[in-house]
């Protein structure tokens, strides 16, 4: 039996690398199909940046959308509001579901936990924590400033659930994971509760960001968060090999050349600045890093090569369109994102618990 058979009878359905061999025909015809699908999300992507930029309150022609974009009179009105508050409300919703879905992505590859999400593991929960200190001890008030407060709180809610869920001789198991974090989240909750409660300067200025939606968001924000975004979201696109052999298990994966604890860090350092950057720009907004990885995989399989950019781009459809449905079902008013996504992605993750192949890993 060569080495490769040996490592695929081990970790079924685990992408393994080995040298390329039989012919290059299904092999091309499956990359094409994936590249492809690749194209297809990216014309939905933009058929629902159209859509929300016509939808709302307010509702605009796509002909006034599309004039807007390209001989913008601020004497309409209907153009007035597709650029001003339209126009950075998606784009902060594109560039804050592309990083919440890679950040899933990865920390589900790294920790080999289907249940990882950057809510459930306490990770929104730390930054908000932080973000609160900012605002109400040292009177922090924009998303430039609070962006690295947000990031300090959500590398220490990951480390800590990682370390409290490690202990013990089987590790840090999905559901230990799952657990830690729940644990975190309502700690981290009671403090940051408990700080709103005393400043009433500080909840009022919080409870806007609190709730996580994009209503509000200028692109002042989105020039504030953009260079962690890109950093972040460039180390995550760049792990998809090293996630492959990770997927493994760190014997094999040393075996096979990998440094382990280079990928980690790497992989750490991304999801901290995605989640802390997408966090302090629309607050904490749970379940897409969650459900986004699991529909990926079931387009393209366990290959995190592909796995990333597909999430990428699945990430704001689910976020956008949930923003969509949010303006819809309760006008005149508007159900926060947030809201919604948790209602789409709290079946999903009970039923992911349930699953008894996840729940004994």
């Amino acid at each position: 039996m060569t080495v490769g058979a040996a490592l695929r009878s081990a970790a079924p359905g685990v992408p393994v690398p080995a040298r390329a061999t039989g012919p290059s025909g299904p092999r091309a015809r499956r990359r094409s199909l994936l590249v492809g699908g690749l194209v297809l999300c990216a014309v939905v992507l933009a058929l629902l940046a159209l859509v929300s930029l016509a939808v709302g309150t307010r509702a605009v022609p796509l002909g006034t959308v599309v004039e807007a974009l390209t001989r913008y009179d601020p004497a309409d009105t209907d153009q007035l509001v597709v650029v001003t508050l339209r126009i950075p409300r998606t784009v902060v919703g594109l560039l804050v579901g592309a990083a919440l879905g890679l950040a899933g992505c990865v920390m589900q590859g790294v920790t080999r936990n289907p249940l990882a999400d950057p809510g459930i593991l306490g990770v929104n929960a730390g930054a908000a924590l932080f973000v609160v200190l900012a605002i109400g001890v040292l009177g922090v008030s924009s998303v430039g400033g609070y962006v690295w407060f947000a990031f300090a709180g959500a590398a220490l809610a990951a480390v800590v659930v990682y370390a409290v869920a490690a202990v013990g001789r089987e590790g840090a198991t999905p559901v230990k994971l799952a657990l830690a974090g729940a644990a975190l989240t309502a700690g981290f909750g009671a403090v940051t509760t408990a700080l709103l409660l005393l400043d009433q300067r500080t909840f009022d200025e919080f409870r806007f960001w609190q709730v996580g939606s994009l209503t509000g968001r200028d692109l002042g924000v989105v020039a504030a968060v953009s260079p962690f975004l890109a950093v972040g979201g460039l180390l995550a696109l760049g792990l998809g090999r090293s996630l492959n052999t990770l997927a493994l298990g760190d014997e094999v994966a040393r075996g096979l050349g990998a440094r382990v604890g280079t990928v980690r860090l790497v992989s750490a350092l991304s999801v901290v600045l995605l989640c802390g950057a997408a966090t302090a720009a629309a607050g904490p907004i749970g379940f897409v890093g969650l459900v986004i990885p699991h529909l990926a995989r079931t387009l393209v399989g366990p290959d995190h090569r592909w796995l990333l950019p597909y999430s990428m781009l699945l990430g704001p459809v689910l976020l956008l369109a949930a923003d969509v449905l949010g303006r819809v079902i309760a006008r005149p008013a508007e159900v926060q994102v947030a809201i919604v996504t948790a209602v789409i992605g709290a079946p999903v993750f009970i039923a992911l618990v349930r699953r008894r192949k996840l729940a004994t890993a």
